[in-house]
């Protein structure tokens, strides 16, 4: 499926995207509007941007996984 297609589903998330050179980012995708994505992608401290990428740079585009969070085999509370 394009990338074009997956991303119409997945404004308003957090997404990696793959760039044609090799690189990528990631960041919440904001849309896709006059051939450029919209990505609002975190600098630092409380800053934030939201870049424009052209379309035609772009490979991919995919949903970060769910979280999970990890599991310990034992509480630390045990045995108190």
């Amino acid at each position: 499926m394009p990338w074009q297609m997956k991303a119409a589903s997945l404004v308003g998330s957090p997404v990696g995207v793959s760039m044609q050179n090799g690189t990528g980012t990631s960041g919440i995708l904001c849309g896709i509007e006059n051939g450029e994505l919209l990505l609002m992608e975190y600098l630092y401290h409380t800053q934030f941007a939201l870049k424009h990428y052209p379309v035609f740079t772009i490979a991919d585009v995919n949903p970060f996984p769910t979280c999970v969070p990890a599991r310990y085999e034992y509480s630390y509370y045990e045995g108190i």
